[in-house]
């Protein structure tokens, strides 16, 4: 049985790390920045290294839409090209991982996502 919840999730994903990467485009900045950057902000998995819960805060902390529009926002208003970079390549690796249906981390353990429950 189709989870058409679920497919649509795997498209937002999608549609978000499209629109990041065109705006990393528009702006101009460095692709080797991108990729060296790009997985980056997976270091927050080491918050798993104290317990679940911490791991699973600190993951999607830094996992949310809303701290990489704000580092994004931070950039327009400062006219800062690095918070404007960060937070594109930030939503970008969220996209990304919500594309390939990696979500937001419950405290139960660390395979168990939003995503996987839906």
């Amino acid at each position: 049985m189709i989870n058409m919840n679920k497919i649509l999730l795997h498209v937002e994903g999608l549609a978000i790390l499209l629109l990041s990467l065109y705006g990393y485009f528009y702006f101009g900045f460095s692709w080797i920045w991108f990729f060296i950057l790009l997985l980056s902000p997976d270091i927050f998995m080491l918050g798993y290294l104290i317990n679940n819960k911490v791991g699973s805060m600190v993951y999607n902390f830094i996992h949310t839409l809303s701290v990489a529009i704000l580092i994004f926002l931070i950039g327009i208003f400062l006219s800062n090209s690095i918070f404007l970079a960060a937070g594109l390549i930030l939503s970008s690796h969220i996209g990304m991982d919500r594309m390939f249906g990696y979500g937001l981390k419950y405290p139960t353990h660390f395979k168990d996502t939003h995503l996987n429950r839906v």
